[in-house]
């Protein structure tokens, strides 16, 4: 991910910006730009959000979305691989709407590991997102994250995660996210 640093980008100054298949975001008024992601980003991208829908099914303890817009403040404007919101905030008709999410997961490709593990979490741990995953395809690893944590849990076999008021927690093999 390149950092393009020739002014103060605000969230709506992002908006602005055309859709040329690259994702634009701003962390604290610094724009960063990503490529379109790769085939593997976006299969492990389906996968999860499969796994994630069909678990909150069974749990509706928040709302998911493949495409979501977090904007923390005016500088700032992310938008995550998936987020499973608050279920009532979900309902919402706009994201700025939308304060508290339960889960919030990020895909590293080459072009955004510094962002996903540094910048991006720092404002999703500031935000109180109650869970964050770095998923890494090629270190076939899952980072989990929690607004406290200095430290993430570093997931090799089974990503689990139990939220609020759920009766049983997600459970997905890595093996299975990460098969060709």
């Amino acid at each position: 991910m390149s950092m393009v640093a020739s002014k103060l980008w605000t969230a709506d100054m992002v908006r602005e910006l055309p859709d040329d298949g690259n994702r634009y975001e701003a962390v604290d008024g610094v724009l960063l730009v990503s490529p379109p992601p790769r085939p593997l980003h976006s299969h492990v991208n389906f996968r999860l959000i499969v796994a994630i829908g069909n678990y909150l099914a069974r749990e509706p303890v928040g709302r998911g979305f493949s495409v979501a817009e977090i904007s923390t403040d005016p500088f700032t404007l992310i938008e995550p691989d998936v987020a499973v919101a608050d279920r009532d905030e979900a309902r919402s008709s706009t994201w700025s709407r939308i304060k508290r999410y339960v889960l919030v997961v990020e895909i590293v490709s080459p072009s955004s590991r510094n962002a996903d593990r540094v910048t991006k979490r720092l404002v999703y741990q500031r935000a109180g997102v109650e869970t964050y995953w770095v998923v890494d395809p090629d270190a076939g690893v899952v980072e989990v994250w929690t607004p406290e944590a200095v430290k993430p849990v570093i997931e090799r076999s089974v990503l689990r995660w139990l939220p609020a008021g759920a009766s049983a927690p997600f459970e997905l093999r890595l093996a299975e996210l990460f098969a060709d």
